[in-house]
């Protein structure tokens, strides 16, 4: 994937997770004994960080990124708090953790780099159409 396109997408999903941040909830699941929206906070966290983890595949810069994303999972939970936009909750917190955990311990080599598969589909594709 070109940087351009790389680093548009990864900024995307920076001011994404910043924005449903701090807005009120948009979307609430009717499940009996489900409370809050713990499935969202780790889906998103785990995007996140297998994003990144796959621009970024050195061991040490992956652990600052993952650190990174802890710290800002935190950071949120606490400016919420403040806001009052949102509700602060110790277990979102966990669940955007545990997100960037899976998806660091599922990341490229463990799982195939879909970057990298994309690239290669795209360029077997424009030396077909030449």
């Amino acid at each position: 994937m070109n940087t351009q396109r790389a680093a548009t997408l990864q900024w995307g999903l920076m001011i994404s997770t910043f924005c449903l941040s701090h807005v009120p909830a948009l979307l609430t699941l009717d499940i009996p004994g489900y409370e809050g929206d713990k499935a969202g906070h780790l889906l998103a966290y785990a995007t996140l960080m297998l994003w990144f983890a796959q621009l970024y595949r050195a061991g040490a810069r992956r652990v600052l990124i993952a650190i990174a994303f802890v710290i800002m999972g935190i950071a949120l939970e606490f400016v919420q708090l403040v806001e009052g936009t949102r509700t602060f909750d110790y277990f979102d917190m966990a669940a955007n953790s545990f997100g960037v955990l899976l998806a660091y311990v599922a990341a490229p080599p463990r799982l195939p780099n879909f970057l990298r598969a994309v690239e290669s589909m795209i360029g077997r594709l424009r030396q077909k159409r030449a």
